[in-house]
């Protein structure tokens, strides 16, 4: 493993966040490894830590002004062993290759886990939709699709929304593609319900890592009922975590954006929450407008510069990070464990540092990582996919079963791999190593390709 690290290193010397991703699943996939001498044989290892295909490219569009602005395109496509390529688009000025492709790596691993036919990519944009009018985002989504098209389709790479692309953003992105290819094909997913959209699709991770939370109690024989929740982000993955904690029982007690953090003590109730999908989702306003709302929050800015985020240092019993990567560090897992929270499940993608990850399973606690905990998504952009195959609209009953049983199934089988390979309990070893081995058993049936 060290090998493998040393490689990856050497040749993208400067991309930390794919280093961190890698290292994790390395960590874990050491046993299957020593158990299946055919896979070092193969070099399975080396083969999955290099994409398949980078693309990148150029994106001229027009602003209001009549400026002509030029911004960066990607699309990383990781692995497609088990299915099409399937993952998000980003648009967010932090954007890179080395985000995007732990992105890609992480999703491989996750798509396999859901159970459904579906390979691994991530791609996106260093562009910025915040700011911008419809107009403006609408020719850079048409400029952006013009190059891409090249590259996807309903049977070769099926992206969807992530970051910065919503509805909007696909309706954008899917209409361009329709023109330039003259067909009406399953070919984004995350569309909107009247041209082929999903029922459950905007609530899925949100509902997925509520999900999975309630599965890891259940090994306690507890439940979310009572339980006190601390929730980061106020995007869909944050709002619909929050819906669903309490159509459970349970009370969600923060909420963030960039600039801060609100902590309402007395709990985000439906009504509260239905101010903050306004808020965000339609005014596009700043989470500080909630203590504006309601007096009795608190509203707290935080700032990058800072070595821990006061969000993780309140009395709780769960915590769902819903926001970003690495918003969690060492010094946040140590004053989650220290105000009482055991149940962890990450509703972002990675969003826990190597240290955090480390006191969580140090404390026993029920930690869920991304790759398992927030599947949801990508596994209704799955089913939504079959759905538009069929020419079929399911009702939201018939979604939200599936979404729950895949979510139970990601569980189970996360723990049953754990005890497989040494580590029973610890759900990190047992993600990656279910996910790596049906992968990696694609991988050597297909050949060396």
């Amino acid at each position: 493993m060290n090998d493998i690290m040393q490689i990856v290193m050497n040749r993208d010397p400067d991309e930390k966040e794919f280093h961190q991703a890698v290292h994790e699943v390395a960590e874990s996939v050491k046993p299957v490894l020593e158990q299946h001498p055919e896979y070092r044989q193969a070099r399975i290892m080396e083969r999955i830590v290099e994409p398949e295909r980078v693309i990148m490219f150029r994106v001229p569009w027009e602003d209001d002004q009549g400026e002509v602005r030029v911004n960066r395109g990607f699309r990383i496509e990781m692995n497609s062993a088990i299915g099409p390529y399937k993952g998000g688009l980003r648009f967010h000025p932090s954007v890179n290759l080395s985000i995007l492709k732990f992105l890609a790596f992480e999703q491989v691993f996750k798509n396999a886990l859901t159970t459904l036919p579906m390979g691994g990519g991530k791609g996106g944009s260093d562009f910025d939709p915040k700011g911008k009018s419809d107009a403006e985002v609408m020719r850079f989504c048409q400029s952006f699709m013009l190059e891409l098209a090249r590259h996807i389709g309903p049977d070769t790479d099926v992206p969807a929304g992530d970051i910065g692309v919503g509805a909007r953003e696909i309706g954008f992105l899917f209409g361009m593609y329709k023109r330039i290819r003259n067909e009406f094909t399953g070919v984004l997913t995350g569309k909107s319900l009247g041209w082929g959209g999903s029922l459950i699709r905007p609530e899925a991770t949100g509902y997925g890592a509520v999900y999975f939370a309630a599965e890891m109690l259940s090994t306690r024989h507890e439940t979310l009922a009572g339980k006190t929740c601390l929730v980061s982000g106020s995007g869909n993955v944050a709002q619909y975590t929050c819906e669903k904690l309490i159509e459970l029982g349970a009370k969600a007690v923060t909420l963030s954006d960039s600039s801060g953090y609100i902590y309402d003590e007395e709990g985000i109730d439906s009504s509260k929450l239905d101010f903050v999908m306004q808020l965000k989702n339609v005014r596009r306003g700043r989470i500080r407008e909630y203590a504006e709302k309601y007096p009795q929050a608190i509203y707290k800015e935080v700032s990058l510069a800072d070595d821990f985020n006061p969000l993780w240092d309140h009395p709780a019993d769960c915590a769902f990070p819903s926001a970003t990567q690495n918003e969690i560090n060492g010094k946040d897992a140590q004053n989650l464990v220290n105000n009482g929270v055991y149940v962890i499940s990450e509703g972002a993608n990675m969003p826990s540092t190597p240290d955090a990850i480390d006191i969580f399973l140090d404390a026993g606690i029920l930690y869920g990582l991304g790759k398992a905990a927030n599947a949801g998504g990508v596994a209704v952009s799955g089913l939504e996919m079959s759905q538009n195959s069929q020419r079929l609209s399911w009702s939201r009953e018939e979604v939200d079963g599936y979404l729950h049983r895949i979510m139970k199934s990601i569980h189970s089988t996360s723990l049953e791999a754990a005890e497989r390979y040494g580590s029973p309990g610890n759900y990190v070893v047992g993600a990656n190593c279910a996910g790596f081995v049906k992968v990696a058993n694609a991988m050597l049936d297909q050949g060396l390709v």
